[in-house]
């Protein structure tokens, strides 16, 4: 199975807004970039606009594709396009129940994500 993903590295005043995968989930219980899969007729940045907006209640104004990567799960293989989302109107938050938080970029260090957002969170700490 190949899945494409937009996800949204959201900033405002140096934090970074994460949510938590449910336990239910594929790699459930980790920390994520918010979004989701993108629909066979979507772009990504089409993708990342309407997963935020039913995830986490924004709209991103100018995202712009901040690293694009693959990675196989074994289960499953995954394109995520990771957007910076640095200009958003609303407010984050989980609209589907998910435990979400800001978190300063040096916490990032310190929590377990999957495996395909690695390279963002490295990338993230050594920018």
């Amino acid at each position: 199975m190949f899945v494409r993903v937009a996800a949204g590295i959201i900033v405002r005043d140096g934090e970074i807004f994460l949510a938590k995968r449910t336990k239910e989930q594929h790699q459930g219980g980790l920390w994520e970039f918010p979004g989701g899969k993108c629909e066979s007729h979507e772009t990504p940045e089409q993708a990342l606009v309407r997963e935020l907006q039913e995830e986490v209640g924004i709209t991103p104004l100018s995202p712009k594709l901040f690293e694009e990567v693959e990675h196989d799960y074994g289960d499953k293989r995954v394109c995520l396009y990771f957007f910076l989302v640095d200009s958003f109107a609303g407010e984050a938050k989980g609209n589907e129940g998910q435990l979400t938080a800001w978190f300063d970029s040096s916490e990032l260090a310190n929590l377990d994500f999957p495996a395909a957002n690695k390279v963002i969170v490295e990338k993230l700490l050594n920018s």
